[in-house]
C-alpha cells in the first residue's frame, strides 16, 4: 500500500466517530419538554418526563454566533406564534447553544397530560421560530425503573414528572438527575451518547441539615458538573436546600451512594438553575431560586469544608451573597464568558428573556 494511502486509512481509522452517526431522520414523537442540555456539535439533549425518556435531537444549529438576547413579552409572543393564549403556554427550560449562542425553550402549548411539547430557538434579533420534530435527525432511549405513569406520592403530585429533573453531558455521556420506581428513589443516572440502553441509576443519599435526617427519595432539583482537586464531580442543589457533593467516578449503575453535604442554603426555598463560570480569576456558582433570589457563590476552598451531618436551624458551609438586583429569575445559562442569559418575570407577571453581565 502507498505510503499515502496508508496514512489516510490509518488517520480514518482515528478519527473521532460523528456524534450525529446514531441519529435517525423521522418523528421525534416526545410526549413532554422538559430539561434540556447541549451536547456537540448541536445535537440537544431533551428530557421527556412523562414519557420517562431521553432524546438527543440534530439540531443543525452549527453556525458560529454571537450578541444579546433581548425579549420582552416572550410569552405572549409565543403563545401568538402557537396560536393559544398566553395562560396556556408553560416554559419549562432554557439553555443556550454554545455554538450559536441562540436560545433554546422547552415549552408546552397547553396544561395538563393533553400539552404539546414545543421546542423553540431565539436568535440574537429576537427572533422565535420552532425546531420542527416531524421530520429531523434523532435517537432516544427510555430509563429503566422510572415511577408509573400514575404514581403518585403522599400530597399527590404525579412522581412521574419528575423522572427527569436535571441533565447535562459530559465527556460523551449524559448525566441525569430525577426519581424511580425504587424504596431508594432518588437517582443520578450516566447514559453513553451514542444510546444503547439505560441502566438502573445510582440511589443517592444524602444528610439534610434543616430537616436533620437522611433523605432517599428527594431528588436532585438542579445540578452542575465541577472539577475538584482534578476530580470530576456533580454539584447538586435539593429542595429547601442542601449542596451536595457527587464523586462522578463513584457513580456506578445498581450501587448506593451517600453524597457529601458541603451547604445549608436556607430552607422553605427550591433551587431552580445554577451555572458555573470564571471571572477576574476566580470561579463562582450563580443559582436562581424560588424564595431567595440569586444567590452567588465563591468555589474558593470548596474542598475543604466539612460534611454536614448534624441539625442546621438556617444556614451553614459555602457562604453566598443574595444579587438584590436579581429578581424573578428563574432559568438562567451561560451566553458567552462575560454574560449570562435569564429567563425573568417580572413583578407583573411578564416573562422576558435578558442579557446580563456575568457578576
Amino acid at each position: 500500500m502507498p505510503v499515502l494511502t496508508l496514512l489516510i486509512a490509518l488517520a480514518a481509522a482515528t478519527a473521532a466517530p460523528d456524534p450525529g452517526s446514531s441519529l435517525k431522520s423521522g418523528k421525534a414523537a416526545l410526549t413532554s419538554a422538559g430539561p434540556l442540555a447541549f451536547g456537540p456539535d448541536g445535537i440537544l439533549f431533551v428530557g421527556d418526563t412523562l414519557g420517562a425518556t431521553l432524546w438527543a435531537i440534530d439540531t443543525g444549529d452549527r453556525t458560529a454566533g454571537t450578541g444579546s438576547i433581548n425579549v420582552a413579552g416572550l410569552q405572549e409572543k409565543v403563545a401568538a406564534m402557537l396560536g393559544i393564549v398566553p395562560d396556556q403556554i408553560a416554559i419549562n427550560d432554557m439553555i443556550v447553544n454554545p455554538i450559536s449562542h441562540k436560545a433554546y425553550l422547552s415549552v408546552s402549548r397547553g396544561r395538563g397530560p393533553e400539552a404539546v411539547p414545543v421546542i423553540l430557538r431565539v436568535n440574537a434579533a429576537g427572533k422565535i421560530e420552532e425546531l420542527a420534530l416531524d421530520n429531523v435527525k434523532h435517537a432516544k432511549v427510555s430509563l429503566a425503573n422510572a415511577p408509573a405513569a400514575d404514581a403518585k406520592d403522599q400530597r399527590g403530585n404525579v412522581l412521574r414528572l419528575e423522572a427527569i429533573t436535571d441533565l447535562h453531558y459530559v465527556d460523551g455521556k449524559v448525566f441525569l438527575a430525577g426519581l424511580s420506581n425504587e424504596e431508594f428513589a432518588s437517582k443520578l443516572r450516566s447514559v453513553a451518547f451514542p444510546f444503547a440502553t439505560s441502566d438502573a441509576g445510582t440511589s443517592v443519599e444524602i444528610y439534610h441539615g434543616n430537616h436533620a435526617q437522611w433523605e432517599t427519595r428527594s431528588p436532585v432539583r438542579t445540578f452542575v458538573p465541577y472539577e475538584i482537586k482534578k476530580e470530576a464531580h456533580l454539584l447538586a442543589a435539593y429542595t429547601c436546600t442542601p449542596l451536595v457533593k457527587f464523586p462522578i467516578k463513584d457513580l456506578k449503575p445498581g450501587s448506593k451512594l451517600v453524597g457529601t453535604t458541603i451547604a445549608e442554603l436556607g430552607n422553605r426555598n427550591r433551587p431552580l438553575d445554577m451555572i458555573v463560570y470564571k471571572k477576574d480569576g476566580g470561579e463562582f456558582i450563580l443559582m436562581s431560586n424560588s424564595s431567595r433570589g440569586v444567590m452567588k457563590m465563591s468555589t474558593k476552598g470548596i474542598e475543604d469544608y466539612e460534611a454536614i451531618t448534624a441539625k442546621v436551624e438556617d444556614k451553614k458551609g459555602l457562604p453566598y451573597d443574595t444579587l438584590a438586583e436579581l429578581k424573578g429569575v428563574e432559568q438562567l445559562d451561560k451566553l458567552d464568558d462575560k454574560n449570562a442569559l435569564i429567563l425573568v418575570r417580572a413583578e407583573g407577571g411578564a416573562l422576558e428573556l435578558k442579557t446580563i453581565a456575568l457578576p
